[in-house]
Order: C-alpha cells, then structure tokens, then sequence
C-alpha cells in the first residue's frame, strides 16, 4: 500500500481559517477587557468573571500552538476540515459568552456571568470534550505522548464544568477558577516542553 504524503497546501489553508476564528475570539476577550478602561465604573467588575477571561486566552493561545500538529495527518479530509473548525466555533461562543453584545438586561458582569453559566460551562466541557477527539486525530502515539495525566485532566474538567454550571456557590466557581487557571497554564509549558 502507497503511503499519502502530507499536502502542506491543505494544512496552510486550514490553519488560515483556523486564525481566523480563533483571531476573532482573542479580539472578543481583548475588545471586552478594553471596555473597562474605555467606559470605567459603566459596568461592574467581577474578577471570577475576568479570572475566565485569562483562562480563556490562555487556552486559545495553547489551541492555536496545539493544533500545529495537524500537519502529521497523512490525509486531511473534509470531515477532519469541519471538525476543526466547528472546534474553533466553540472558542468563539466561549468568548462571546464572556462579552456579550450589551449587559442592559443585567446589573453588572457578576449578575450576567452567574445568570448564563451553563451555557458558559456547558460550552466549556464541550471544548474539554471535542479536545479528547482533536488529540486522537493526530495518532495514537501522539496521544499517548500525554500520559494518563490527559484524559484524566479532561475528565476532571468535564465534571467541574458540570457542577459550575449547576450551582451558583461562588466559594466552589472562585476555587474552581484559581486551580483551572494554574493548572492550564502549569500544563501548556509542560506540554510545550514535550513537544519540542
């Protein structure tokens, strides 16, 4: 059986319309941010809800560096196209959810971010969910390289996700919130050490 050669034009392409949506997410969160120096004490503040924000760029940033290593797919088809792409839908709905277009219906990020945080975190197990599937995409050994600490680090997302977006305990989502933030960013210098 003939081997199939990688076409690094595929690859290129996708990854253009890949940073394209992921572009858009990153100005949704940086447009957002602007907001508070823009319009100071318009709205109020909530650090869990900026603490998400943070999360959130950090994981694009991990995202967009991750799915470099499409390039080792032998074929790329449509279906892998699409599935890439909808994946990057789910980042930029994670993003709008954070900023949304206007707040008037709310008193302030606190009020907004707890009212809509099942979509928030229904969302955001669903990208933990899609990341199981993008990884094995990209071979077994690829996704072996990770260890068992990688499903269950997803896992162990997918369940806080669940409870974050059932209860309104702002003690669990500020403990839930420090721990996701240092354990992303402790586990994407570990995973970038890996892959070099």
């Amino acid at each position: 059986m003939e081997h199939v050669q990688p076409d690094p034009a595929i690859f290129s392409h996708i990854r253009v319309v890949m940073g394209m949506v992921i572009s858009l997410s990153l100005a949704r969160l940086l447009s957002g941010i602007a907001l508070f120096v823009q319009h100071p004490g318009k709205t109020k503040v909530y650090w869990i809800h900026l603490g998400w924000v943070l999360f959130m760029f950090v994981f694009l940033v991990h995202f967009w560096w991750w799915e470099y290593h499409l390039h080792s797919l032998a074929v790329i088809d449509v279906s892998v196209y699409l599935f890439v792409i909808l994946y990057c839908c789910v980042f930029f709905l994670l993003c709008v959810f954070l900023f949304p277009t206007t707040l008037d219906d709310y008193s302030g990020y606190e009020h907004y971010f707890m009212s809509r945080r099942a979509w928030f975190f229904g969302f955001l197990a669903l990208a933990f969910a899609v990341d199981l599937i993008d990884t094995a995409l990209k071979g077994k050994a690829y996704f072996h390289s990770f260890g068992v600490e990688y499903p269950l680090r997803n896992a162990a997302y997918i369940a806080l996700c669940v409870i974050a977006a059932a209860t309104p305990n702002r003690r669990f989502h500020a403990i839930f919130l420090v721990g996701a933030v240092l354990y992303q960013l402790t586990w994407m210098y570990r995973a970038f050490d890996l892959l070099d």
